[in-house]
């Protein structure tokens, strides 16, 4: 089967194979098959890349103050929910946007954000894709169910909108470990442990953090490098090389990894038996980001080969600045340490907002380094923009 990407603010369509863009997420910018079946209900736009997006943004600032920074959050957020709120959909691509949408609610009190994504849940009647169990990428989505219904009093919470959730849990933590990994490649510890550290939340059942934990130091063992600091995507990159003899690292793989494990911290239990090694791998992560940002402030798609890469990586950039940016927040990270590199970060960052509110430099879907035009903006880009744009918020002093 094939997957149709339909990029609404230019005339063309991207065409990918559903292996590549559902399953694995491993289409190249220059891999292109033509259609053979009928274009699946969940698979829409991400994005696209005009060749005149027109003007960059002349009216935000880098301010590390709660107005500069709400305000650029709204800019951003009304320009993505504009352009893809027709286009929504249950795949992880919009997944990432929807964990970015409540953020911005949460961080400028702007409702409109959260209730874009709250309607679409309500459509979807709240339930996952169930068609690849047990799929990480298609449990991604849980993670705003799992938050919409957290959000509530405890009193009011809607039953309906954790139910299927929980039902695909339910299956997943009495699965059986096979031989190939359940989560085997390094974006899936964003996609999956979240959901199941939300549901522990909800239930107070542990078995969802046990499952979760158990499953996550499988897959660390297996692709983090214990002396670069840093996650391979996947088995098959354990001895690629970039073009200057480092080994390969993705920056939104390794993004995605911090990303989970900033949303796996802030619900695991302070006396969690094994958090401290979260806390241990985190720290190691950042100190790594944080040694090889670019004079930008920004990062490479290749993380050890800055120089094979024209342009910063936006959406990597923005999950690096989102976990940093909490690290510091809760006093995980020392703050006169690393609250320069947040600051160049979102200063960066800041230098790809067009006029209009596009966020440009983000790759396409991918599964490894590659090349894009300065104009490309996808939606799981803007939703790790928009959770560093809360993270920055807190640690501009809001009280939000």
């Amino acid at each position: 089967m094939s997957v149709v990407e339909f990029c609404p603010m230019s005339s063309a369509w991207r065409r990918a194979s559903a292996v590549g863009l559902i399953a694995l997420g491993l289409v190249g910018s220059g891999s292109y098959v033509l259609a053979q079946a009928p274009v699946p209900p969940d698979s829409k736009m991400t994005g696209d890349a005009p060749d005149d997006p027109g003007p960059l943004a002349t009216d935000i600032s880098a301010e590390l103050k709660p107005k500069a920074i709400q305000a650029v959050i709204k800019k951003v957020g009304d320009w993505q929910v504009k352009a893809a709120e027709p286009h929504f959909n249950r795949l992880w691509t919009y997944a990432a946007l929807y964990d970015g949408l409540i953020a911005a609610s949460n961080a400028t009190g702007e409702k409109k954000f959260s209730d874009a994504v709250l309607k679409y849940s309500e459509q979807q009647k709240w339930e996952l894709i169930d068609s690849r169990f047990p799929h990480a990428d298609d449990m991604a989505i849980g993670k705003a169910y799992m938050a919409l219904y957290l959000a509530d009093a405890k009193s009011a919470r809607k039953p309906v909108r954790m139910a299927n959730t929980k039902e695909n849990l339910d299956r997943l933590v009495v699965r059986p470990d096979e031989a190939k990994l359940l989560w085997w490649w390094c974006d899936a510890l964003y996609m999956a442990p979240p959901v199941l550290a939300r549901m522990y939340v909800a239930t107070g059942d542990k078995k969802y953090l046990d499952y979760m934990d158990h499953e996550w130091w499988l897959t660390s063992d297996k692709l983090y490098n214990q002396q670069d600091h840093l996650y391979f995507r996947d088995e098959r990159y354990l001895t690629q090389k970039q073009a200057n003899g480092r080994n390969l690292y993705w920056s939104r793989g390794n993004g995605w990894v911090m990303g989970g494990l900033v949303k796996v911290l802030e619900i695991m239990p302070k006396d969690y038996p094994t958090r401290a090694k979260y806390i241990e791998q985190f720290k190691q992560m950042a100190e790594e980001v944080k040694s090889i940002q670019g004079e930008d402030g920004l990062w490479r798609s290749g993380l050890l080969d800055p120089g094979a890469y024209d342009l910063p990586e936006i959406s990597g950039s923005a999950f690096f600045t989102y976990a940093i940016a909490y690290g510091i927040n809760e006093h995980i990270l020392d703050r006169k340490t690393y609250l320069p590199v947040v600051e160049k970060s979102w200063t960066g960052m800041l230098k790809h907002v067009y006029a209009d509110g596009r966020l440009g430099s983000i790759q396409p879907v991918d599964g490894q380094p590659g090349k894009f035009k300065a104009s490309s903006s996808h939606v799981f880009g803007v939703g790790g923009f928009l959770m560093a744009g809360y993270e920055m918020n807190r640690l501009a002093g809001a009280k939000k």
